[in-house]
């Protein structure tokens, strides 16, 4: 679901403004430090105000300075007061705030490092004043050189293999026969939108020495946007507020409150008046949003480059993952509805189904105690036609086909994510030593030890002090767990309690279907609790991880990752699980039941089977999660802008909000959530889990995951384009810790499947019928045919006058059959109440067991070697891949050694010209 070939603008073509002349940037730097010197040194907001703020910029917002170009006009909000310098961060604080001194010092220190500052109080609230950042050229210069960062320097020339005639008569033909079909839908038209057009070129990291070997039409566009903003950042994370060791840095003074926020600006507004392909796009902010966040292209590739180059690499590995996640349910969502379609067709087909629809003379034993009346088989029948269609011989090969799906998925998408990373120049990148979290340090500051890397004492935590507080933590996840499993056994307890009180219920809707009433409420009080207790889990791992004392924010981040997944995984399947493994399984035999509390008789299946309440388990706390999700990741940045909006409207009239400045218009958006995209990784890996674990019990599962990620992908690019504060753009290599947890449910989805597959459908009692107890016995055959009778011998006999007094119905059947029932049936492999050993197990409960331990252990191992093989068979990176690396590695050499000799040829070719011009004094003797 991405097109990396969709390449973003060209910067010096998309940037607001027409280009500066190379003999004007001196000048403009010049003014831009005039502007930065003169500006006083201590934290007086009013003198550092732009003049006007207050009583014109309403008025003059909507004009345009003579002279100034209209993307370059100081009230478009991306630039300083001279209309020239661009805004590349902006901090917020309040005048009110305690913390004037740290602000001082810190303010001081980034004038320090060479960037220009101004400040300007908000048009909605005097007491909140906008520090704008503007890094220059040579700043810019000199940190991107300190970060290594890749900067283009000749452009990418791409050469065909040499092939055979007959190939190249071949090719031609079939690219004939192309022209003759319609364009491909899914792909951007890149006449329409020239926005789209390929810049691909080699980088190298960026040199001050070699700066003459880059590619720089114009030093204002040079550096992205993303780019500069990253820059920034990277300086304001260094800069000293206070004297003393470690006492630096934005972030901690966003924790202390000095600041109120701090984010880069979009690039304008999204909406235009003009359609983008007649006009074109404004700013990439605009582009985005026509070609990737606007519903009308929902059926689109995603411009990963834009994306990438817009909101960093680290936003745009999501969504290339999201979009590879998506585009491979494709297949899966195919075959899983192939496998129901299977199911409808040969419904009227199945031997099973047809012998419970005519068993009318067949009598159930009550399913509860007392209140639960005697059942004729046949009518389980609209159960069991359900049952098939989930349960059918294509159920296993489902089953092994999406486990090597899961398999095939993360084998292919490291291949592409390598594709990513040489595309995106992340191939050498390193990331950055993390900075130690203020609270260890203030925790631990005592006692210091050498950091084996930079070679300065920092903070230490003693061995024990560690390993202690990780206990406490573990000891805490357990007991959450253990909470979990309290709600579930709730959950049996409603379940068991509420059957007996709908079979005596007064509507004869509710009273014929208690089993199904008392599943379809138990789901849905299942899916309230577990939406409660994912308030409680997130607060609780929180505190846990904060307990624990992690070292860095990285160390920080996977640890509450790896708690909030376990917390929110258990707590979503929990349920399930029993529904799965455990529901019916223990209920022991009518006459000796199995009591929970010595009190509540344990529920049992439906006649028709157990699989029926798993699928509707699943499909209901698939849909109400799915739909949930959707409505708070949207709905509430929605909402919340929207009483912002009617705030604004309602203090500064009904267009107030058009003439507010970009930063203005920013501020009032929503922040990203504190997490990053944790929320946004955590909902699709919980959804790959409910599409991967339990799906040969539904295998709709990767359908609705399909459709419901095709409305997610625009849904969060809406967001981050229009809802939220332009995130920070952050380099990353791959998607962290997430993709070792997809490893850990590719895994589980094996077990649970032979599971599912051996214990809680009725494949394996079938199969064991049909090739030894059925009419086909030692034929080595088990067609349709060869099931008559298999319901009769899955059901067992049961004497009425056996019935524990407690048990006993309250009516003994007169009123359904014309006389007293004397005998009941129920499923079960036991001997009948009049034979040697009555109620004992019989050969075929034996067989039975031992076909599904053995399939247990065959499906298994026979998957984990067909996952073994196929990673092993699939290269982490393609071999064009490698060879387009090693070979753009020599060019690369081959190009800076020819730069280099070009340059000293020049610089030779210029001192003989110098000397050959150079005037002869010729003396006569």
């Amino acid at each position: 679901m991405e097109d990396t070939s969709a390449e973003a603008p060209d910067s010096s073509t998309q940037d607001e403004g027409p280009p500066l002349a190379a003999r004007d940037v001196n000048v403009l730097l010049e003014r831009e430090r005039t502007v930065s010197s003169s500006s006083p040194t201590g934290d007086n907001d009013s003198t550092l105000l732009n003049p006007a703020t207050h009583s014109s910029i309403l008025d003059d917002n909507t004009k345009s300075d003579a002279g100034v170009p209209e993307g370059r006009s100081r009230y478009s909000g991306l630039c300083f007061s001279d209309g020239k310098s661009r805004i590349d961060y902006i901090l917020v604080y309040r005048k009110s705030s305690a913390q004037s001194e740290k602000r001082e010092v810190f303010e001081r220190n980034v004038r320090a490092e060479g960037l220009h500052m101004e400040k300007e109080a908000s048009l909605t609230n005097s007491d909140v004043i906008f520090l704008k950042l503007h890094a220059p050229w040579d700043v810019l210069c000199r940190y991107a050189e300190l970060m290594n960062i890749r900067m283009p320097f000749r452009r990418k020339i791409f050469y065909m293999h040499r092939r055979h005639k007959f190939m190249s008569r071949m090719e031609k033909r079939i690219n004939k026969f192309r022209g003759w079909l319609p364009r491909k839908p899914m792909k951007f038209d890149n006449n329409t939108l020239p926005d789209l057009e390929e810049n691909e070129s080699f980088t190298a990291p960026f040199s001050r020495s070699r700066i003459h070997h880059f590619i720089i039409h114009n030093k204002d566009s040079f550096f992205s946007n993303a780019t500069r903003s990253r820059i920034v950042h990277h300086i304001l994370q260094r800069v000293r507020y206070e004297e003393g060791k470690n006492k630096m840095g934005l972030n901690r003074l966003l924790s202390n409150n000095s600041y109120e926020a701090a984010f880069p600006l979009h690039e304008g507004s999204y909406h235009s008046k003009n359609p983008v392909r007649t006009h074109g796009a404004e700013n990439h902010r605009h582009l985005l949003y026509e070609c990737w966040a606007w519903w009308g292209v929902w059926y689109k590739y995603q411009p990963l480059d834009l994306i990438r180059r817009y909101f960093g690499e680290k936003i745009g590995l999501y969504f290339a993952w999201l979009g590879w996640y998506t585009g491979m349910l494709f297949p899966a969502a195919l075959v899983g509805l192939l496998v129901f379609l299977y199911g409808i067709f040969t419904l009227e087909h199945c031997q099973v189904s047809k012998e419970i629809c005519q068993a009318t003379n067949v009598i159930m034993c009550p399913i509860c105690d007392q209140y639960c009346p005697y059942l004729r088989l046949s009518d389980s029948c609209i159960y069991a036609k359900v049952t098939h269609l989930f349960d059918n011989g294509a159920t296993v090969f489902f089953a092994v086909f999406m486990a090597v799906w899961a398999t095939v998925f993360l084998e292919f998408w490291k291949r592409r994510r390598a594709v990513l990373a040489y595309d995106w120049d992340l191939i050498d990148w390193e990331e950055e030593e993390d900075e130690i979290r203020p609270q260890f340090e203030a925790k631990y500051s005592k006692k210091e030890r050498m950091n084996p890397i930079s070679g300065k004492p920092e903070p230490y935590q003693a061995f024990t002090d560690k390993y202690s507080r990780l206990i406490v933590s573990t000891s805490g996840i357990f007991f959450m767990i253990l909470v979990v499993i309290a709600a579930v056994f709730g959950i049996v307890i409603y379940r068991v309690i509420t059957v007996s009180t709908f079979a005596a219920f007064g509507w004869a809707l509710i009273r014929n279907n208690s089993q199904v009433a008392t599943t379809g409420t138990a789901v849905c009080i299942n899916f309230c609790v577990i939406m409660l207790l994912n308030v409680l889990y997130e607060k609780v791992a929180l505190l846990l991880t904060n307990l624990e004392q992690p070292r860095t924010e990285s160390e920080w981040e996977n640890s509450f990752t790896l708690k909030m997944f376990l917390f929110q995984f258990v707590n979503l399947n929990s349920s399930t699980f029993y529904i799965a493994f455990f529901l019916g399984r223990f209920t022991g035999r009518p006459g000796a039941y199995l009591r929970l509390i010595n009190r509540w008789k344990l529920e049992e299946c439906h006649p028709s089977g157990c699989l029926i309440d798993l699928c509707m388990q699943m499909g209901i706390i698939m849909v109400l999660k799915q739909t949930w999700n959707n409505f708070m990741e949207l709905g509430c940045p929605l909402i919340q802008n929207w009483w912002t909006r009617r705030k604004l409207r309602r203090e500064h009239g009904p267009n107030a909000k058009a003439c507010f400045p970009q930063w203005e218009r920013d501020y009032h958006l929503q922040p990203m959530n504190a997490y990053g995209l944790f929320d946004e990784y955590l909902e699709m890996i919980l959804q790959f889990g409910f599409t991967t674990i339990f799906v040969a019990a539904f295998p709709l599962a990767p359908l609705l995951a399909l459709l419901n990620n095709i409305i997610e992908i625009r849904l969060d690019a809406y967001k981050f384009v229009t809802q939220w504060r332009r995130p920070l753009p952050t380099q990353a290599k791959d998607i962290g810790i997430w993709y070792g947890i997809l490893e850990g449910i590719g895994i589980l989805s094996v077990i649970t499947n032979a599971f599912v597959i051996a214990v809680t459908s009725d494949f394996i009692p079938r199969l064991v019928y049909a090739y030894k107890y059925g009419p086909c016995a030692g034929q080595g055959r088990a067609g349709e045919g060869c099931m008559m009778g298999y319901v009769n011998a899955s059901l067992s006999v049961f004497r009425v006058s056996d019935f524990e007094k407690r048990s006993e119905p309250r009516t003994n059947g007169t009123e359904l059959f014309g006389e007293a029932v004397k005998y009941c049936r129920y499923r079960d492999y036991r001997e009948p109440p009049d034979s040697a050993e009555p109620y004992s197990y019989t050969l075929q409960f034996w067989h039975v067991l031992a076909a599904r331990l053995a399939f247990i252990i065959v499906f298994e191992h026979m998957v984990f070697t067909i996952k073994t093989l196929i990673a092993y068979l699939i290269p982490d990176l393609p071999k064009d891949l490698r060879d387009r690396m090693r070979r753009e590695k020599y060019l690369i050499q081959e190009m800076m050694y020819e730069a280099e000799l070009e340059r000293l040829q020049k610089e030779k070719n210029e001192k003989k010209k110098k000397k050959k011009d150079r005037p002869h004094h010729k003396e006569w003797p």
